[in-house]
């Protein structure tokens, strides 16, 4: 359902648009000033499957810039100081008391200017590749396109959109364009880029109280890695996170990874794992299950107390190693978990990282774990955020087949991960209940495995 949209005037009368999505800590996410609009970036497929895993635990806070979206339009201050009264506007109009604030790239020395004024609002700062002073920080390859905003704005836009996003985001890249055209009107894109070509909030840095985190990809062409360096060394409790890739979006390219460094940032604990990739239907999902051997007998050897403290270590180990390789938990079970994966070869690498850490917990454990894990690949039905269908069964099927301490995949998690460097051993045909036929079965030797 499309987010419902409200609005919040500021202290100088500008309409500022925005929407809230989930509920929980407060998560507001500051526009790409002054690209933004709101209702047609929900309608973006990427740009939804970045906002639904940020809402599973927390209350995103989505608002449009002034000049664009859904906000006013017909504005002529486009200064910090004005940037800065529509985030406070939206804060009021919400009544928030203390919130995390995502900056991406323009709005970061907006996002600066606001932590150091309200030191007690601001829980965690993540700045998202930005700055503290543009003019230091905007590249020649930018700079050379201004000509071309004055001149053609159709290849402006398209140009601009493919040198943000990468050059490789063809289509994403396309819309973001189409959407930069409908949310500003040229003359305004001009007026509000020769305001952020003005802002300096270095002097502020010193006075950012709240945890920041400065997120990086190092292959992005348009801003060296040494301005996030830059940030970090001048913001006293900032930490760097370097990430693989070319895009300037959050919601493109290895989208998990960012998701990743969020939560773990704030603190996602056992709750990190709902921040992995949502549950996309249609698509190819390797379903992995874990179930805990003897599981029954142990809650009646040691009673419930005792047998849930054991569980317990159970449960820290899988989500631990599903926030690590990206797998989405899509539900508990008591004695075991159903997860999913995007890429067969992460389940595997999920799948050996957990016997592996429940290993280790065995060597000075008074109760070991044992515990069986069973994979399978293949395009189940998604509903609401559970998966269902022949896939799904086939994977607790083979769940229940291994030993504990034992990984077992079907043929086609195997096919998946080819060349990929993992031992299986082959199990033959076996019959497994509700299936007509036999099922070829593969151990996974993680003992082996590099």
């Amino acid at each position: 359902m499309e987010p419902r949209i409200q609005y919040a005037t500021t202290a100088d009368g500008v309409n500022i648009a925005f929407w809230t999505l989930g509920e929980g800590t407060p998560f507001v996410e500051m526009p790409t000033i002054p690209v933004s609009h709101i209702q047609m970036e929900w309608q973006i497929p990427e740009w939804r499957r970045w906002y639904e895993p940020l809402a599973r635990t927390r209350m995103v806070v989505r608002y449009d810039c002034r000049g664009a979206g859904l906000s006013d339009r017909d504005v002529s201050d486009f200064s910090l100081d004005a940037q800065v009264l529509d985030l406070e506007a939206v804060v009021d109009r919400l009544g928030l008391e203390r919130f995390a604030l995502f900056a991406p790239i323009h709005s970061g020395p907006v996002a600066i200017t606001y932590a150091a004024r309200h030191p007690d609002q601001v829980s965690h700062l993540i700045l998202w590749h930005s700055w503290a002073v543009t003019r230091d920080a905007v590249s020649p390859q930018l700079r050379a396109l201004a000509q071309l905003r004055d001149t053609d704005w159709h290849v402006y836009s398209e140009t601009v959109a493919h040198t943000l996003l990468g050059w490789s985001q063809g289509e994403p890249a396309h819309r973001y364009a189409v959407l930069m055209r409908e949310c500003i009107a040229q003359e305004a894109m001009k007026a509000a880029l020769g305001a952020i070509g003005a802002f300096d909030v270095a002097d502020l840095l010193p006075q950012v109280k709240a945890p920041t985190l400065v997120l990086h990809r190092r292959q992005l062409s348009w801003l060296s890695v040494d301005v996030a360096r830059g940030l970090v060394s001048r913001i006293p409790n900032a930490r760097l996170a370097l990430l693989e890739g070319e895009s300037g979006a959050a919601f493109l390219g290895d989208t998990r990874a960012v998701l990743r460094a969020i939560n773990e940032f704030m603190g996602g604990g056992e709750e990190a794992a709902v921040w992995a990739e949502p549950l996309a239907p249609g698509a190819v999902h390797t379903i992995l299950f874990t179930d805990v051997e003897g599981s029954t007998a142990l809650t009646q050897r040691l009673g419930d107390a005792k047998a849930r403290e054991v569980l317990r270590a159970h449960e820290r180990i899988v989500r631990e190693a599903l926030r690590a390789h990206g797998g989405s938990e899509v539900k508990a079970l008591g004695d075991g978990f159903m997860a999913s994966f995007s890429s067969g070869t992460r389940a595997l690498e999920c799948a050996i990282a957990m016997q592996r850490a429940f290993a280790e917990h065995n060597e000075s454990a008074e109760e070991p774990l044992r515990v069986r894990i069973g994979l399978n690949a293949g395009e189940p039905i998604a509903e609401e955020k559970d998966l269902f269908g022949m896939t799904v069964i086939l994977a607790a099927r083979i769940a229940a087949k291994a030993a504990g301490g034992e990984i077992l995949a079907a043929n086609v998690v195997r096919e998946l991960a080819a060349g990929k460097g993992f031992l299986f051993s082959d199990q033959g045909e076996v019959a497994l209940r509700g299936f007509e036929d036999p099922v070829r079965l593969y151990e996974v030797r993680w003992r082996e495995s590099a």
